[in-house]
Parts: C-alpha cells; sequence; structure tokens
C-alpha cells in the first residue's frame, strides 16, 4: 500500500505484482529485481546467495541501497515475528482499504493473514473505490510536515 501510495504522489505507477509474482510482473521499481533478490535470499539465510545478491544491489543502485535495502529487510522481518508472535491483526481501517489490494496479491493465502478477519466481495470493492482517498490523506498529511 504504501509503495503504491507513495509512487502515486511523486507521479510514477509501480505494479505490485511484481512483490508475489517476481519477474512475471515486473514491478518497474529502479532495481527492482535485484531488491527483490536480496529481500529473497536474505530470506532464505544462504550466506552465498545472500552476498551475490548484495553485490547486484550495490552494482545498479550504489552501496547505499544496500545498506537501506538491509535496514528494511531487517525492519520488516523484525515487525513480522513480532506481529506473528502475539497475533495482532491489520487494523480495521487499514484491513479494508487493502482488502483489494491483498487479494489481488494473494497475501490473505500467508499463515499470518489468519490473525486478519477475511474482507467480503463487497468490502473488497468498496475498499478499491476509498484507495485513491487514502493516497490523497496521505499527500496532505506528507504537507504537513
Amino acid at each position: 500500500m504504501l509503495l503504491r501510495a507513495s509512487g502515486e504522489l511523486e507521479g510514477q505507477r509501480f505494479d505490485l505484482r511484481g512483490v508475489t509474482e517476481g519477474e512475471a510482473a515486473p514491478s518497474g521499481v529502479p532495481g527492482g529485481e535485484a531488491l527483490l533478490a536480496f529481500c529473497d535470499a536474505a530470506h532464505a539465510g544462504d550466506e552465498g546467495d545472500c552476498a551475490a545478491a548484495r553485490t547486484r544491489v550495490q552494482e545498479q543502485l550504489g552501496p547505499a541501497a544496500v545498506v537501506d535495502a538491509a535496514a528494511v529487510i531487517g525492519n520488516f522481518e523484525r515487525m513480522v515475528r513480532i506481529a506473528d508472535g502475539t497475533g495482532i491483526p491489520l487494523d480495521e481501517p487499514l484491513a479494508f482499504v487493502t482488502a483489494g489490494l491483498r487479494a489481488d496479491l494473494g497475501i490473505d493465502r500467508y499463515a499470518s493473514a489468519a490473525h486478519t478477519r477475511r474482507s467480503g466481495g463487497l468490502r473488497r470493492m468498496l475498499g478499491r473505490a476509498l484507495a485513491p482517498f487514502a493516497t490523497r490523506m496521505m499527500a496532505r498529511y506528507r504537507t504537513r510536515e
């Protein structure tokens, strides 16, 4: 949701299916395939694959991107473990607005999705209709900072 919304705020369009479908659906994110390979390698835990993925990110995006990507990977790993360990569901407003996106990407198939109430067809349709307003609200919030 944040990648899609921040891209729209910057006048860019990203295909978030790239996160779940890889090369079959290029995301449009600069260096996206290298970043996704780094995420996959870090999650799999093979040091050789991880080193190769870091090198690829560095070659395509520079050393600062390696640090940023590693920080994001670590942060998401931490958040997911905390949420899974405590059984935290998505907040109701976020679950509502992201219902269509989660359905499109197949995120509700992940084990941790069991903590969040399933959205019906009407809820997904309403969520899709309201998602552009969430992006506008984010833009308004950013201008206040």
